[in-house]
């Protein structure tokens, strides 16, 4: 079975919807997805997320399942450099979270002191939860750290979401913490990652990304991928992104 994870296109975060690039970007992303033999596609309520979905839904003449749990992650949490204030969970500056070793275990970063204060570990469960039930009903039951194989199959799934939540998915397909996910990775608005199973023995299937990120329907058509996600390069850089 095949997963492809989408990020929604540059957004207008004002409005919950795209920019004028973003809605460039979902027309070309059109080309590439809506040809595919999609299984089912699913999506984010977010209006950005629907609004990337849908140049792709009315090319392949088809409708997608809104699940709830795939809007951007929600988790909260009060930082060391965010003092008396909540803010978003998946977003430290590096000199912090890089000092707990704790982060870069996929099971020890909910024992570090801020994240178990906050919602962050309660909605990462939760989310988690119910996308291990979608597989389950897609033929791939967790256990332990693998899928078992109940009804194999080479169906694609699509999910059109956001970027801290894909990292979400991932971090519970390859075992991984989010924290190194969501700090050492990027994916460019409208980017697609695709995740493959892998069945080396019969019943026992593990997930592997083949691809992260990848934005080459952008580059055939001379479209330059948004710097949105990223943050600059060097500190002398004009401030982007920062918070």
């Amino acid at each position: 079975m095949k997963l492809l994870f989408i990020r929604h296109g540059e957004p207008d975060y004002v409005h919950d919807t795209l920019t004028e690039k973003g809605w460039r970007e979902a027309r070309l992303l059109a080309e590439r997805i809506a040809p595919l033999d999609v299984k089912q596609y699913y999506v984010s309520p977010l209006g950005r997320a629907q609004d990337t979905a849908r140049p792709t839904l009315e090319r392949a003449g088809r409708t997608a399942v809104t699940l709830d749990w795939l809007r951007e992650f929600t988790g909260r949490v009060r930082k060391p450099n965010l003092p008396g204030q909540d803010s978003i969970a998946w977003d430290w500056l590096p000199q912090d979270w890089t000092a707990d070793e704790r982060f870069f275990s996929d099971r020890a970063w909910t024992r570090n002191e801020i994240m178990a204060a906050g919602t962050a570990v309660t909605d990462y469960d939760a989310v988690i939860r119910q996308f291990d039930a979608l597989l389950a009903a897609h033929g791939y039951q967790r256990e332990g750290r693998l899928y078992r194989a109940v009804a194999p199959n080479h169906d694609t799934l699509v999910f059109f979401c956001h970027f801290a939540l894909e990292c979400v998915l991932l971090s519970r397909l390859i075992n991984a913490s989010p924290m190194v996910l969501w700090h050492g990775l990027c994916a460019a608005p409208s980017s697609v990652t695709t995740v493959a199973t892998e069945e080396r023995r019969p019943g026992a299937a593990y997930f592997r990304v083949l691809q992260f990120g990848d934005i080459s329907h952008l580059y055939a058509h001379g479209e330059p991928p948004s710097f949105m996600a990223r943050f600059r390069e060097c500190a002398s850089d004009p401030s982007v992104n920062e918070t």
